[in-house]
Order: C-alpha cells, then sequence, then structure tokens
C-alpha cells in the first residue's frame, strides 16, 4: 500500500497541476483578452493591475495568518477550490460586461474575486504543499515543477483558442479547477504528524505582528519590493508587447501562447532541479541569482526589437522563476519561526510585492503608452539593478535555524 506521504506527494502535485491549468487559461492572455476582446487601452489595464494589486493586499495577510492557524487542515483550501469552480461563468457573464458599461464597478468586483480565488489563493496552496513537503520528507520544488507543468499546458493552446473564441478558454478554466477540488479532498496528513501539531504551541496573532521588529523581514521585504515586484510589473504587459512585435497580433498572440508552453516546461524542468542549485549556493545566493536573471531579462527586452530575439528573452523566466520560488521558501525556513512560513510568504513575499505593485502597475502603463515599451523597460531594469546591490549587503546569509518549531522530515532525494 502506497505510503500516506507519497499519496500525498501525487495528490498535491495533481492539486498544483490542476490550480495553474485553471489560473494559466484564465489569466495568461488576461491582458491581451482586456486590449483586444474587452477593447481597453494600456492605461485602463495598468489601472486594473493596479487596483488588483491593492485588493490582494486586504486578503493575503489574512489567508497567511489562516494557513498558519489551520496548519495541514484544508478549510482555506476548500474555499479556494469553490471560487475557482467559478471561474468560467465569471469572467464571460460579470468580467467582461461590467468593464464594458461600468469600468470601476468591473474593476472592483474582479478585484475581489481574483485576490479571493487565484492571487491569494495560490499562495495558501503552495505554502500548504511546502509545510506538508518539511514534516513529511519530500521537497517543495519537486511538487510545484507540476504546477509549471499545468501552465504550459494551458498555455500552449489558449493563444490558439482565443483567436477562435476566447469564451473556450474560461470555460476551459473552470473545468480544470474541479480536479484540483477533488485532489485536495482526498489529501490526508499522516497520524503521526497531526499528533505533533496537535502537541505544537499554537500561532497567535502576537506572533505575526513580531514579525514586523525583526530586521531580517525588513530586509526580505526590500528585496521583494525592489526586485520581484518591478520584475512582476514588468511581466504584466509584457504579452501585449511580444505580439506587437509579429507582422500582425493574432500571429503574435498565438505564437506567445506556444512559447510561453515551451517556456513553462522548461521551467518545470528547472523546478526539478532547482533544490540542488539552492541547497549547493545557498539561500541568499539563489535570490540574487534570481535577481540577476530577471534583471538581465528587462534590459534585455528594452533591446530586443524582433521575434527572435525577444523569444529568447522570454524563455529566461525559465530558469529565473525555480531558483527564485524554492529560494524564498528556503530562506524563510532558515532564518524565521517555520510556524510562521504561510504569513511569511504571503506578508512578507506576495503582500509585499502587491504593495510595491499597485502603485508602480499604473507608472509602469503611463510608460508604456508615453515613451513606449523598450524606454520603459530600461527604467525599470535599472531599478532593478539598485535594490539588488542593496539586497546583496542586507539579506541573511545561510545559517542554521534558530527556531526549532516542528522538526523537519529530511527530504527524499
Amino acid at each position: 500500500m502506497m505510503k500516506t506521504s507519497t499519496r500525498n506527494y501525487w495528490l498535491l502535485s495533481t492539486a498544483l497541476f490542476a490550480f495553474f491549468l485553471t489560473w494559466s487559461f484564465a489569466f495568461s492572455l488576461f491582458p491581451i483578452w482586456l486590449n483586444r476582446i474587452v477593447g481597453l487601452g494600456g492605461e485602463q489595464t495598468g489601472v486594473i493591475f493596479s487596483i488588483n494589486a491593492l485588493a490582494a493586499l486586504l486578503v493575503m495577510p489574512c489567508y497567511g495568518y489562516l494557513q498558519d492557524k489551520l496548519q495541514l487542515r484544508k478549510n482555506l483550501l476548500y474555499t479556494v477550490g469553490f471560487l475557482l469552480l467559478g471561474s468560467g461563468p465569471f469572467f464571460i457573464f460579470v468580467y467582461a460586461p461590467l468593464l464594458q458599461a461600468q469600468f470601476y464597478l468591473g474593476v472592483s468586483i474582479g478585484a475581489c474575486y481574483f485576490a479571493l480565488a487565484f492571487m491569494s489563493g495560490v499562495g495558501a496552496l503552495e505554502t500548504y504543499i511546502d509545510r506538508c513537503g518539511r514534516l513529511t520528507g519530500f521537497e517543495f520544488g519537486k511538487a510545484r515543477m507540476w504546477g509549471s507543468l499545468g501552465w504550459a499546458c494551458a498555455t500552449f493552446f489558449a493563444g490558439s483558442l482565443i483567436n477562435i473564441n476566447p469564451d473556450i478558454n474560461f470555460w476551459l478554466a473552470s473545468s480544470s479547477a474541479l480536479i484540483f477540488c477533488l485532489a485536495i479532498l482526498m489529501v490526508k496528513a499522516p497520524e503521526k504528524v497531526e499528533a505533533k501539531l496537535e502537541n505544537q504551541e499554537r500561532v497567535q496573532m502576537r506572533d505575526a505582528m513580531a514579525l514586523l521588529k525583526l530586521p531580517t523581514f525588513w530586509a526580505f521585504a526590500t528585496y521583494v519590493m525592489g526586485v520581484t515586484c518591478v520584475y512582476s510589473v514588468y511581466d504584466q504587459q509584457f504579452p501585449v508587447y511580444f505580439a506587437s512585435l509579429f507582422d500582425n497580433m493574432a500571429e503574435g498572440t498565438a505564437m506567445f501562447g506556444y512559447l510561453n508552453s515551451v517556456q513553462v516546461f522548461l521551467e518545470a524542468g528547472g523546478m526539478f532541479v532547482a533544490p540542488f542549485i539552492v541547497n549547493r549556493i545557498g539561500a541568499k545566493n539563489g535570490l540574487l541569482l534570481a535577481g540577476v536573471i530577471m534583471a538581465v531579462r528587462i534590459l534585455g527586452s528594452g533591446v530586443a526589437s524582433d521575434p527572435i530575439s525577444i523569444s529568447v528573452i522570454k524563455l529566461l523566466h525559465a530558469a529565473e522563476l525555480p531558483i527564485m520560488l524554492v529560494a524564498i521558501f528556503k530562506y524563510i525556513a532558515r532564518n524565521f519561526d517555520p510556524r510562521l512560513s504561510s504569513t511569511l510568504y504571503l506578508v512578507g513575499f506576495q503582500f509585499t510585492t502587491q504593495v510595491a505593485a499597485s502603485g508602480l502597475s499604473v507608472i509602469a502603463g503611463m510608460m508604456y503608452d508615453r515613451i513606449g515599451f523598450a524606454n520603459a523597460y530600461f527604467v525599470l531594469g535599472a531599478v532593478v539593478v539598485i535594490f539588488l546591490a542593496i539586497s546583496a549587503l542586507a539579506l541573511c546569509n545561510d545559517r542554521d535555524a534558530e527556531f526549532d518549531g516542528l522538526a523537519v522530515a529530511k527530504p527524499a532525494g
């Protein structure tokens, strides 16, 4: 009979695969959908991303604290699954009509839904899997690989499907959400782990608030705001710029879907090897290496002026994201109380990213409209380089964890 930990690895990998299928069908071509189908400009799209970020600010701290309180209980993941099931009808019958008729009302309702289902939901799922992996003995990166494969599978078809009928992608998003719900339903924590968790001191609000007094927390937040946040803002409307370099937008949109799929397949392989890289060079150096790749990609996008060169730049994402995600979780585990891993990930990483993105998205949208994508990328790239230099001095070197919390199982492989 399959061990509980092995069974959970495959179930949680399936859940990640299905979650990212849903997310990709709904969002991989989101800016193109807003531009071509809904009819919005760069500045309006920037407003949408900005308000989405503000809504996520309200949800992420709550999700992080709740998941730390719940430990390996699945109540929050059930809520996320229920919201994902409604993604197709929401996009088609609620969101698109509202954006065209009552723009700001549509933006506000959409932002609340996206924050609850996707932008905070992914953090709740990833931190649940990271915690389960640490307690039962498998690497987060090896499970997260299946999320990348899910995104790749969806994006391979999304670029062509949007040219046939954009509604198809949204119906497929709801269909894959059903797989997510079934996989989460079947997950069961090992009895020995559940018993240890019951005897562990419960997370209190004062524990989470105490993070704000730690210099190590603010050093980590500086890296997130100045490096990963700027990169996420750069990535928001990159599909529009990519498609514009082709002879027509339809061809560029389809090619983006195909190339994005290849990139994410490569990213999945990167997820498999990233734990070995980060374990060898250390969590801090892993964060810095990911930041260097981000800076190269942003600045390189300003130089690229043809479909081939911009496609090569796009593929760099396959190396950057796996190293960054694995390094973030390992940095958190080695420098903070592991009982607060969800709070640290959703507040220290996701929340901080959205704080900075809430203002920067609009500024970036204005730059795209007024000085062009290439010049805007030079500005964003320069910001990343500056904050990367600051982070090299501010981030903590690897050290043994001071917080025992709960004994961590040695990852297999």
